[in-house]
């Protein structure tokens, strides 16, 4: 039976922002494909107290099929490694959309800096949905339709429950704190993974950072994408996608 592939959206996001990808997945993928809410975002109705990766890893495990494809968007990437490394059988392969295994900037690693996710972190307690509304122009940035691409995006956000804080504010903490660089270099399945060449967050550095640390590791760039590429550049990535799967 072919491998279920399962997309795990982004941080301040919920399984909306795949509506405009996913009838074409399900089209050309003879398995069956599912988008499935992060603990805490969108309809999820768990949420871990205290919320950190291993507890919010465990639960969307338990929503997997054994030997699934797991394709993983930004923060998604790092529970997609995560839970590769921790329940083994449950996953078959990652595919990694503008992620990294650790998104801060460290010494020798291309990242954000830490300043932006602190400031993040900040204005979250006040300004929720402006925080969101500035993280959504900063996935977009670099990209031609940036407007555009702001835009689909709120509106298929908006057709789901709006993210609880406590998701928001232990996300930042993941993409800030959590290095699965480790868990990416010695990933017992294969990891393949689609980059924008102009991504903020996932800077084009950082790609042969992520090549030196596991040899087997294969990847495109899409040259004019930035970190919401299966927006942006709806076509090119899923000519991408095909060729992964």
């Amino acid at each position: 039976m072919q491998s279920e592939l399962v997309l795990l959206h982004g941080w301040g996001m919920n399984q909306g922002v795949w509506q405009l990808v996913q009838p074409e997945l399900t089209f050309f993928y003879s398995g069956s494909v599912r988008s499935i809410d992060l603990p805490g975002f969108g309809n999820s109705n768990s949420c871990p107290s205290p919320y950190n990766l291993h507890d919010a890893a465990e639960i969307v495990s338990e929503q997997l099929s054994p030997g699934s494809i797991l394709m993983g968007w930004s923060l998604g990437g790092l529970f997609a490694l995560y839970i590769a490394k921790h329940w083994p059988n449950k996953v078959a392969k990652v595919i990694l959309v503008a992620s990294s295994p650790f998104f801060a900037e460290a010494d020798d690693w291309p990242g954000i800096k830490t300043s932006v996710l602190e400031q993040f972190k900040e204005q979250l307690v006040n300004h929720r949905e402006k925080t969101i509304e500035r993280f959504l122009a900063i996935q977009a940035m670099g990209s031609e339709s940036a407007r555009d691409d702001i835009k689909q995006l709120k509106h298929l956000l908006n057709q789901y429950s709006a993210p609880k804080s406590e998701a928001l504010s232990a996300g930042l903490n993941i993409l800030q704190n959590d290095d699965l660089r480790n868990v990416f270099a010695h990933c017992p399945v294969p990891v393949k993974a689609i980059f924008g060449r102009l991504d903020a967050l996932v800077p084009y550095k950082a790609i042969n950072k992520m090549a030196a640390l596991n040899t087997e590791f294969e990847y495109e760039v899409l040259d004019k994408a930035s970190h919401a590429p299966f927006i942006s550049h709806k076509k090119e990535f899923l000519s991408a996608v095909k060729s992964m799967l």
